[in-house]
């Protein structure tokens, strides 16, 4: 079982709480509702008859065998010979995630979902009166959310969403963590730099060579000292390592935030060199953002006018979620050649990153891998550091030159 710790105390009415709800391994819950012959065994979820079909979930019995999601199935298979393997069913999975935000509607207005594998904020703030303290509030969501689907989240109450999401980390598969206001700090200290929302591998790498391992022994970092270190992400690295995190939970419905860029051609083209400049121009001002937010991109969205008045909209997930330029230009131009399909001219580029996310901490599995992220993320981190101190136009890229 991965690691469960737990601690229980009371909260100020007047501090802000938290609520995460957080269910293990969702997509492998779900199918054990579907089908109860599934519970105690190893399972994996991954499509059938891809020739590299990789691993979406997995039990925590898969788990423990060393599966990984987005290891390739044959590997996964080699490591967990006795694993059902089960295709996706992203239906199921929605309708899931839908009864997971009816079980919290009655205590909050503002529930926002992350993603669709079974992650909820909650902001319980100033509900006492009515419903109690805010961890009574999160075990009767964790009740109703048993008796109305059969599955058993974990939860967390914290001042804020980046330690509430980390306490539900340190508890799963089962368990619960409520964090005082004032504690995250203490909280985070202890635990490895990995399970911490928003350092990026590149981030994680630079820490391991400096045998800075946990969260306690970077927040020692003053700011001056993180800057040598990181450069312009300086300070995201020194609120992620305090437990520091402002942003509110949406509103149920409410849209979530993206983050937008586009460009209007002052003469209708289809020349390739300047379109794919222009998008890269777009790229690199929506990865300035995200990295400012400490956010990463999980879908590219772009769409396109041609001069005719037609408009093509394209979009395409971007696995892991990524905030780099390089690894954000290469998706935006396979969706570039989704929506340029007509030989007419094209009037409007319009570049949405969308499904924002903490950065995935997660590093790549095999060396060669790691090493190609460590390159690109260094040179775009140097980028980054060269423009903040000598002014954006101080260097740039080639492509983005052509006329």
């Amino acid at each position: 079982m991965r690691a469960k710790i737990g601690f229980v105390s009371g909260f100020n009415n007047v501090e802000r709480a938290i609520i995460h709800i957080n269910v293990a391994d969702f997509a492998v819950a779900v199918e054990r509702v579907v089908d109860s012959r599934l519970r105690e065994r190893p399972v994996i979820i991954a499509p059938e008859g891809a020739l590299r079909a990789t691993v979406y979930d997995m039990s925590e019995e898969a788990y423990q065998s060393g599966v990984r999601k987005d290891m390739a199935l044959r590997r996964a298979l080699r490591r967990c010979p006795d694993a059902v393997v089960l295709p996706p069913h992203p239906d199921r999975y929605e309708q899931a995630m839908t009864g997971l935000v009816r079980c919290a509607l009655p205590f909050s207005p503002l529930i926002e979902v992350t993603d669709h594998k079974g992650h909820l904020f909650i902001d319980a703030t100033g509900t006492s009166r009515l419903f109690g303290p805010p961890r009574d509030v999160a075990w009767r969501i964790r009740k109703a959310v048993r008796a109305d689907l059969g599955i058993g989240p974990v939860w967390s109450v914290a001042p804020n969403k980046l330690v509430a999401k980390v306490a539900t980390r340190t508890v799963k598969p089962t368990g619960e963590y409520i964090v005082r206001p004032g504690d995250e700090t203490t909280f985070l200290s202890p635990l490895p730099v990995f399970l911490i929302p928003g350092l990026d591998p590149e981030d994680l790498a630079r820490l391991r060579e400096l045998n800075l391992l946990l969260a306690g022994q970077v927040s020692q970092l003053d700011l001056p000292q993180l800057d040598i270190l990181f450069g312009s992400r300086n300070q995201c690295v020194y609120r992620a390592v305090r437990g520091i995190d402002p942003s509110p939970v949406l509103p149920v419905g409410q849209t979530p935030p993206s983050v937008k860029q586009s460009h209007a051609f002052g003469n209708d083209t289809n020349n390739a060199a300047r379109i794919n400049a222009v998008l890269y121009t777009l790229v690199e001002r929506a990865g300035i953002e995200l990295r400012r937010q400490n956010l990463a991109a999980g879908l590219i969205r772009i769409a396109l006018d041609y001069s005719d008045g037609i408009r093509l909209f394209r979009q395409q997930r971007v696995k892991p979620a990524t905030a780099n330029d390089r690894r954000l230009f290469n998706a935006a131009r396979k969706v570039l050649d989704l929506a340029w399909t007509r030989r007419v001219r094209i009037r409007h580029l319009r570049l949405t990153c969308d499904r924002l996310t903490f950065p995935p901490a997660q590093q790549p599995l095999f060396a060669a891998d790691r090493e190609k992220e460590r390159i690109d993320t260094g040179v775009v981190a140097a980028i980054d550091t060269i423009r903040g101190r000598f002014g954006k136009e101080a260097i740039k890229v080639g492509r983005t030159l052509v006329v």
